[in-house]
């Protein structure tokens, strides 16, 4: 318990994370959030955004960051489809674990079932249902032609909104870097609402029908 507290401190200490991994990194954690099911925790959208503030500051360039973190996001929500099209609805029988949840999976099917297939592209700026919307899509057995364009958009719209508005932050407010913390805290918080609703959807769906069982007891 210790080593996962821990491991989580690091991962959602941002700035520190980033000058650790460096853009190599962050690839990889952009990857991971997008196309494995075990990255639904990692800081998607702080962590573009910090990259973004650090690219103002000329530790990235700004045009291959987003180049390198668009193919890593396109290419995760592609793993992501096709992960879910070969394991079908086994997905839902898999075992609970820190790593995986499946009322996840339902909340975000449940997501997908009521906004179809632009889930691809919305999902994008929510954390958790980034990580399982391609995974339900392939499931659902979503075309893949059609998948992949919502991905393209998703994937391009994501990064570079969050990219550059981290970036215009930094040109524009010199003095950012002491005020990081807080912009990070602040994306959290906001990119955490759709999850919010998406859960009491969720709860207000299955509520009827557990009501309706009770009855017919």
């Amino acid at each position: 318990m210790d080593f996962i507290t821990s491991f989580l401190a690091t991962v959602y200490n941002v700035p520190e994370l980033i000058r650790f991994v460096g853009l190599i990194g962050l690839i990889v954690i952009v990857f991971a959030e997008t196309g494995l099911l075990v990255g639904f925790f990692l800081p998607g959208d702080s962590l573009l955004i910090t990259a973004g503030l650090f690219a103002a500051r000329g530790d990235f360039d700004i045009v291959w960051l987003n180049v390198a973190l668009m193919a890593a996001a396109i290419a995760g929500d592609a793993t992501g489809y096709w992960i879910g099209h070969r394991a079908g609805r086994a997905l839902y029988n898999r075992p609970e674990s820190f790593f995986f949840r499946r009322e996840h999976l339902r909340m975000t099917r449940e997501y997908y079932e009521h906004h179809g297939g632009k889930t691809i592209v919305i999902a994008r700026f929510a954390p958790i249902l980034r990580t399982f919307a391609p995974v339900v899509a392939g499931v659902a057995e979503m075309g893949y032609r059609r998948f992949a364009a919502y991905n393209v958009v998703g994937g391009m719209a994501w990064v570079a909104s969050m990219t550059l508005g981290g970036y215009l932050l930094g040109s524009m407010i010199p003095d950012i870097e002491s005020r990081i913390h807080l912009v990070v805290g602040g994306v959290i918080v906001v990119s955490l609402l759709p999850v919010l609703f998406a859960w009491l959807r969720s709860r207000k769906t299955q509520r009827p029908a557990t009501d309706s069982n009770t009855q017919a007891r």
